[in-house]
């Protein structure tokens, strides 16, 4: 497979880079208009316990620091994509998706997709509907920019479904290679069963990731993650045959990333394959039985 190269500040030649501390530390050292696509997923201080939580403002003003950074190394043909949820204050919750736009709008970005992941797993709240989305916004820094579409497309509903008139009557009616995902991607997060699963409480599916390096970047380039984490989009990279850079500021989230990395360049990374269907269970496992059934108050 070649020799493969790891660093922990940038340097060109290497294939991955990990570094240990404060992402504005780390992209102050990346040249200008290097990496193709930039994907994160940033601490968004909804009260769980490995967050701080600031003010709404204060947040607000941080990322815009470290997004200008971001779009400062973004290559004129890459694209962004920020993947947030709500910041949430006393019960009221904040899309931070639309908070940040404009941010992303001041600095000439645009808006190409508002992408909706879809989960079906979390937390079950008691006054309000339970959130069972979160939203990638994917900006462009010009009208000229990578997109790859053939390269994930998924399967049609109806493969075999024909032109019925006109001059392409009796010829198939679909793509070939399956049609466009749209925007709403039905992905399982990653929970203590997932086999990505690692101590990290907030992780991205590697399927999730591939997606997007697949349709926006192409082979040997450099995708970016300011907030690295365990490396899931680092891994991405590496595992389609680009290249990852990433900081983080725990030392045991870099080292499960620098390891991440490694298994992911010797094909030994175990993850969901993407495009796998959601599993649905079929009635006869004991636990997808109803024990209320027949309960009375079911029958109200």
């Amino acid at each position: 497979m070649g020799s493969f190269k790891l660093g922990t500040e940038f340097l060109a030649d290497r294939d991955a880079i990990l570094y240990h501390g404060e992402c504005l530390d780390f992209l102050a050292g990346i040249p200008d208009r290097t990496a193709r696509l930039v994907v994160t997923s940033p601490p968004y201080n909804i009260g769980k316990r490995y967050e701080r939580r600031m003010k709404l403002d204060d947040y607000l003003k941080g990322q815009a620091r470290v997004i200008k950074e971001c779009v400062r190394v973004l290559a004129e043909n890459g694209s962004i994509c920020w993947q947030v949820g709500n910041f949430v204050d006393d019960n009221e919750i904040v899309p931070l998706d639309i908070a940040l736009w404009p941010t992303f709008h001041e600095l000439g970005l645009k808006l190409r997709n508002r992408i909706v992941w879809h989960f079906e797993h979390g937390l079950h709240c008691s006054r309000r509907f339970s959130g069972r989305y979160e939203t990638i916004v994917w900006f462009t820094k010009s009208d000229e920019y990578v997109f790859n579409l053939d390269a994930v497309r998924v399967p049609q509903k109806y493969p075999g479904k024909k032109h019925f008139k006109g001059p392409r009557a009796g010829h198939y009616s679909c793509n070939p290679l399956g049609k466009n995902p749209g925007d709403i991607w039905i992905i399982p997060n990653v929970k203590h069963n997932h086999v990505e699963k690692t101590v990290h409480p907030c992780q991205f599916p590697v399927e999730l990731i591939e997606r997007l390096v697949l349709a926006m970047t192409k082979p040997g380039d450099w995708v970016l993650d300011p907030y690295m984490g365990v490396g899931t989009a680092l891994a991405a990279a590496i595992l389609n045959g680009r290249k990852g850079m990433g900081a983080d500021t725990v030392a045991e989230y870099v080292n499960l990333a620098r390891a991440r990395v490694i298994a992911a360049h010797h094909g030994t990374l175990r993850v969901r394959p993407m495009n796998r269907p959601v599993y649905r269970p079929s009635g006869r496992e004991r636990v997808s039985q109803n024990p209320f059934r027949n309960d009375s108050r079911s029958r109200r």
